[in-house]
């Protein structure tokens, strides 16, 4: 039976065409899977073409297939408009590395000689020559990357004006080679393949070329062909998901780099190998568990059954929805009731006489009382207060703990309980009764995890081997203090793994979101996280950076900003315009008319409209992306926040203030592909001229 393929050039390629001419390609390659020989398709062999096997199939009277048919096989490599197509297919070749082993499509150098050596000449006119980055690696380690042997020679003459226009014309593996070089990484060398092993096997072939096997799993790949986490994964990101745990696991990495589709590949794998097992994906929000249930579905579109076994939830809404059965529905104590509370407690006479406002005795409760479900005297007396800069000394703790008993006992009496409560009872019922619901569990976006949902999640998978798998990045931590994982039996040392490689993000947005955070990470356990090594795999336009003098004068700026974007073919839905509050949502919307576009305020369902650009407040944004974003407002006391900076009790915890604030920035930024514009008015936030350095 012949063997039936497509490349990840095709599916990039097909979500190019409009929605009538996506639906005759895949009527198109539907008829090629059940009979590449049907007499009644119109193939072409290329004759222009270096590889003699590129045929061009008719889909329309102006589309073309693109495909490689051997004997045995047939791969579906790209489909355009007639010359396009043509132009793709006269300059590249499919072969089989001689090094490593690996299937590659690979441009022949030739083709596109005229545009390497522009590049060296515009260099050579503007600066001095700069040393080679790769002279110093023999050919044989080159190779060892994935390096094509056609392109040896540009890579030994590339420097820091050209790499990342090299890079965009290798085939993959040898690009994140060549640029984690660059930046002072040494990359894993692939194994290389075993004589006689299908050049298709080879893992860094997988991540491009995906044998179909059946019409339902060629049909799932053309309905979301923007979808190619569902089709092709990075060989680092499939040994995350198929490894085998002996404790809880966390993979970290930046902004962009695929946690969470390995944390959706992770739940499918446990699911897919143990069929009479229960998996528990979750994350913080429902907002982003929404999102998890809709790729879940789509990665699993062909194995529905398989989702069964699979449950989709935030933290808090499995949390009470384990908890009912158990002791009846919780009561959850609305915030406004906790602040009330505290205010009343404090006036006392009984506890009169201290000096803490109310923005520290919320701080103290949420953060150490109830976030460690401290229910004496010595417990708060003795807790240790990680990443507490405040040092309380015992006279005033006891005057503290009298108003906070006070609180307790009030919740008490009303029948009211936290969050935090809920999840503390909750964990202890499951430990002592040792029915956990779930085999496994997969938490995104785990770097924002409180506390008691963290000891609630320990319960769940409690000494199961792969029981806890966890993904998050310490630089989006925006909703959490700092804590230690390891003192609540949560440790992940010796079990941690990073992500490098940036899919989302282009090189000049990473490279310029990054200066807002350290280039290492490490939390209270001291688990470190090292960014530098990070490199993303396509280019873009360099971000733009514009202080106005006024805010009218921004929503000009930004407004035209806009419609130069629409004109170079960015859709409404493709752009996103972000601000630190609601406060802010009118100068974006304003901005946004300015265009002439309609838009959507965002809210907590975060479903974006097709025709519609999205408007956001920035804690919103996580798990979104758009081609093109819109980071504005961002003037001085507006972030970092003068709200939060004057409602910190102590100058000693400024420093978490400012570190969420730069995190949500951070945040926003990073959710753009390939166009960022990031505007104030005057008196810009400090943070742009970190951005700018």
């Amino acid at each position: 039976m012949m063997e039936f393929r497509i490349a990840d050039t095709f599916t990039d390629s097909l979500a190019k065409l409009t929605g009538e001419e996506q639906k005759a390609v895949k009527m198109t390659a539907f008829d090629l899977q059940l009979n590449p020989a049907n007499p009644g398709m119109q193939l072409h062999k290329l004759d222009a073409a270096r590889d003699p096997r590129f045929w061009s199939v008719r889909v329309t009277r102006d589309i073309r297939l693109i495909v490689h048919r051997t004997e045995a096989s047939l791969l579906l490599c790209y489909v355009a408009h007639h010359d396009e197509a043509y132009r793709w297919a006269e300059r590249r070749k499919l072969e089989t590395h001689p090094k490593t082993g690996a299937a590659q499509l690979v441009e022949i150098r030739e083709t596109i000689q005229e545009v390497i050596t522009q590049r060296h000449v515009e260099a050579a006119r503007t600066a001095a020559p700069r040393p080679s980055l790769f002279a110093r690696y023999s050919d044989d380690e080159l190779l060892s990357y994935g390096v094509p042997a056609e392109w040896m020679n540009d890579v030994r003459h590339a420097d820091e004006d050209t790499v990342l226009e090299l890079a965009d014309h290798l085939p993959r593996e040898a690009a994140e080679a060549l640029l984690e070089l660059a930046t002072g990484g040494r990359p894993q060398i692939p194994q290389p393949a075993a004589k006689g092993t299908n050049p298709f096997d080879h893992p860094d072939a997988q991540r491009r070329f995906r044998m179909m096997a059946d019409a339902e799993e060629l049909e799932r790949a053309l309905n979301y062909p923007w979808e190619k986490w569902m089709i092709f994964l990075h060989p680092t990101q499939r040994q995350l998901v198929e490894r085998e745990y002996n404790g809880p696991a966390r993979v970290a990495g930046s902004a962009g780099t695929g946690k969470t589709i390995v944390a959706l590949h992770r739940s499918a794998f446990l699911a897919r190998n143990n069929r009479q097992a229960r998996v528990l994906l979750t994350t913080f929000s429902d907002t982003l568990s929404n999102a998890l249930r809709t790729k879940l579905r789509r990665l699993l579109h062909h194995e529905p059954r398989l989702g069964d076994n699979i449950e989709v939830y935030s933290i808090n809404t499995i949390g009470r929805r384990l908890y009912e059965p158990r002791f009846g529905a919780p009561q959850i104590a609305p915030g406004a009731v906790i602040q009330s509370l505290l205010t009343e407690a404090a006036k006392e006479k009984e506890t009169e006489g201290h000096k803490f406002n109310n923005s520290f005795l919320r701080k103290e409760w949420d953060e150490v009382v109830d976030a460690w479900q401290l229910d004496s005297w010595e417990a708060y007396r003795d807790v240790r207060r990680l990443g507490k800069k405040t040092r309380l000394p015992e006279q005033q703790r006891i005057a503290l703990w009298s108003i906070f008993d006070r609180v307790r006992s009030r919740l008490n009496e009303q029948g009211l309980i936290t969050y935090s409560g809920m999840f503390n009872r909750l964990a202890a019922n499951i430990a002592e009764r040792n029915d956990s619901p779930f085999n496994f569990v997969v938490v995104d976006e785990a770097q924002d995890v409180s506390i008691a949902q963290l000891r609630f999640l320990s319960a769940l998978g409690a000494g199961q081997p792969n029981g806890l798998f966890f993904a998050g990045d310490l630089g989006q931590r925006i909703f959490q203090a700092p804590f230690s994982w390891k003192a609540l039996g949560v440790d992940v040392r010796g079990r941690s793994s990073t992500l490098h490689i940036n899919y989302r993000t282009s090189h000049q947005i990473r490279v310029q979101a990054d200066r807002l955070l350290g280039a290492q990470m490490s939390d209270v356990d001291g688990n470190t996280e090292e960014r530098r090594n990070t490199i993303s795999v396509f280019n873009g336009p360099s971000p733009t950076i514009r202080v106005l003098n006024s805010i009218s004068d921004e929503e000009k700026t930004v407004g035209a900003w806009l419609s130069d974007r629409g004109k170079e073919g960015v859709k409404p839905e493709e752009i996103g315009v972000f601000v630190r509050s609601e406060a802010e949502l009118d100068r974006a919307r304003k901005a946004v008319e300015v265009a002439g576009l309609q838009f959507k305020i965002l809210d907590e369902n975060v479903e974006t409209t097709t025709g519609y650009t999205s408007i956001s407040t920035m804690d919103l944004t996580k798990g979104l992306e758009f081609r093109a974003v819109v980071v504005m407002a961002c003037d001085d006391e507006i972030i970092p926040s003068q709200e939060r900076i004057e409602t910190v009790p102590d100058e000693a915890d400024l420093e978490e203030v400012y570190n969420t604030e730069r995190h949500l920035l951070y945040v926003a930024c990073t959710r753009a592909r390939d166009y960022l514009l990031v505007t104030s008015a005057k008196p810009a936030s400090e943070f742009l001229d970190d951005l700018r350095m």
